[in-house]
Order: C-alpha cells, then sequence, then structure tokens
C-alpha cells in the first residue's frame, strides 16, 4: 500500500515555516517592503537635514533682526498724550496756543489748549489753493490761466510752496471772498476771508479731508501736497519731526501770531497735527518756534512706535 504525505489546510491548524527559510513569495513582497520604507526615511531625513543646514548663516554672517518698529498703521493717540502736551502747554503760558490732532482716516479731532480762533495767517492758504482747484475740475476756471505776470498754475505753487502773498490775493480774487466762504462751509469750516480767522481744528479737518482725497481729484491732491515740502520755512513742525516721518506743512506768520500746521505720515498712518501759538506782545518770539517743535516731538512720541532715530 503506497503512503500519501498530508498537506495540510490553510488556516490555524498549518505549520508555520521553518526560522530563516521563508518558503514563499509573500516573504520576499515583505521584505521588498520593508527595504524600501527605510529607503523613503532615508531621504526623509536626508532633506530635512539639508534644509537646516542651508538655514544656518554662514560663519561670520550678519543674521538680520526683525525691525524695531511695526508696519502695522497706529489706530490712535495713546491717553498719555494729554498729560504730555499739558505739561508743554503750562510750561509756555505766556503764549495763547491751540492744537488739534486727526487722523486721516477717520475719527473726531482731539483738541488741546485754546480751542477758540486765531488769526489763520498764511495757513489759510491751503483753503484758498483747494477752492481754485475745486473750480479747474468744476471747468469753471483753468491752471493755463494768466494771472498776473504768469499763470494760475505758477501762482499756486508761489502762494503754497513760497508762502507768496501776491499770489494769495490774486487766486483769492479770481475764487471771489463770497465763493470762498461758500466752499469752506462745504466742507464743514466757517471762514470769511476778509477776517481770516480759524481754530486749530478747523484747519486740521482741512488738512484731513484734502489728504483723504475728499477735496480734491487724485492729481490736483498731489500737486498741492507736492508744494508742501521744502518750503520757504522749514523751521518749525519739520525741524521738531523726527527723521523717518514724512512731513507736509504750511506755516503761518503775521503780528504776534506763529503757526504751522501739518500732515505726518509714517508707515500707513497718516495725522494732521496743527499748532496756532499767539505771543500777546504782537511779535513772534524765538519761544513760540521751540514750543511748536516741542509739541511736534510730543504728538509724534504718542502716535508713533520707538525705534524712529532724531533728525
Amino acid at each position: 500500500m503506497s503512503m500519501h504525505p498530508v498537506v495540510p489546510k490553510p488556516g490555524r491548524d498549518a505549520p508555520p515555516p521553518a526560522p530563516g527559510k521563508p518558503s514563499s513569495g509573500k516573504a520576499r513582497g515583505n521584505r521588498r517592503l520593508l527595504i524600501l520604507a527605510l529607503a523613503v526615511v532615508l531621504v526623509i531625513v536626508g532633506t530635512i537635514t539639508l534644509a537646516v543646514v542651508r538655514s544656518e548663516p554662514p560663519t561670520g554672517a550678519v543674521v538680520p533682526t526683525e525691525p524695531a518698529v511695526p508696519a502695522a498703521p497706529v489706530a490712535a493717540a495713546p491717553p498719555s498724550l494729554q498729560d504730555s502736551v499739558d505739561s508743554i502747554l503750562s510750561e509756555a503760558d505766556e503764549y495763547r496756543i491751540g492744537l488739534a490732532l486727526a487722523d486721516v482716516s477717520g475719527g473726531a479731532e482731539r483738541t488741546f489748549g485754546d480751542e477758540n480762533t486765531f488769526t489763520a495767517a498764511s495757513t489759510a492758504k491751503i483753503l484758498t489753493a483747494a477752492a481754485y482747484y475745486h473750480l479747474v475740475e468744476n471747468g469753471q476756471a483753468s491752471l493755463d490761466e494768466p494771472m498776473g505776470d504768469y499763470d494760475a498754475a505758477f501762482q499756486l505753487e508761489a502762494m503754497v510752496n513760497d508762502s507768496n502773498n501776491d499770489s494769495w490775493l490774486l487766486l483769492m480774487d479770481a475764487v471771489g471772498h463770497p465763493q470762498l466762504t461758500a466752499y469752506a462751509a462745504s466742507i464743514g469750516v466757517a471762514y470769511d476771508p476778509e477776517q481770516n480767522l480759524l481754530t486749530a481744528a478747523d484747519m486740521a479737518l482741512i488738512l484731513k479731508k484734502l489728504y483723504a482725497g475728499e477735496l480734491l481729484d487724485k492729481d490736483n491732491t498731489e500737486q498741492l501736497l507736492s508744494y508742501m515740502q521744502d518750503t520757504n520755512n522749514e523751521d518749525l513742525i519739520p525741524a521738531g519731526s523726527r527723521s523717518g516721518v514724512d512731513v507736509h506743512h504750511k506755516y503761518g506768520e503775521v503780528s504776534g501770531e506763529l503757526h504751522d500746521a501739518a500732515l505726518l505720515s509714517y508707515r500707513g498712518s497718516t495725522f494732521a497735527l496743527v499748532i496756532y501759538t499767539e505771543n500777546p506782545e504782537g511779535v513772534p518770539d524765538d519761544g513760540q518756534a521751540e514750543v511748536i517743535r516741542d509739541l511736534t516731538r510730543a504728538v509724534e512720541d504718542a502716535l508713533f512706535p520707538v525705534g524712529l532715530t532724531g533728525k
């Protein structure tokens, strides 16, 4: 009788293969998967190592640091500004001083000191310029229009950049005094060119609306602002301003009054700052100029982050 070997059926009853001797293609496949997995791990480790090496600066290289000043715009002046301004005003109590501050992105103006009107002097030339540009945009006037010995464009630049009073008279006559009053009223300012009285808050509102593009179109706004830099007097707000702050301004001086009205821009924030001062003696003196610079420094310390270097 012949004997046939018993072939075990698949399942738990099947005997395991001898150790170290794989007996099927399945074992060989598992080994290939293990080798492939190890290769993938080695590739990943190598990639991470290379990235770390590349991220390290070479020997002696200077590692850049984060800027000291954040790029985000300033939201608003802190309450501490009140104490700083009050301290300066109390030390300069021989003068009548009004200060107004307005964020061009919105919000109400903040006022300090005297809130009454001052003789606006040449700061009001910005209002006259805006009124004439407004007529140009409405087709009622032209920048090429003859005016005095030159044209209107020349007179506008001379009035704002050089503070030329003859140019101012020519442009006010071209606009017309009643029309100038009406234009001022249309932007929320009470103004009579015969008296030339404004509060610091009035002037801050004019600058705020100008910079925000609420008065003139883009080209005329940029042109007028360009005349408000490198002017014939840079000794007031610009001299008190820090390096890195962009300043557009118009100063004014008459009898005992010395003023400056400016737009201060830094890293996406722009504020209108107007400082009106009056000396009861009837003649501007060096103390008024110094207090304007001191107030400018105090305002910028509060508005803009630390990290700017002084001029």
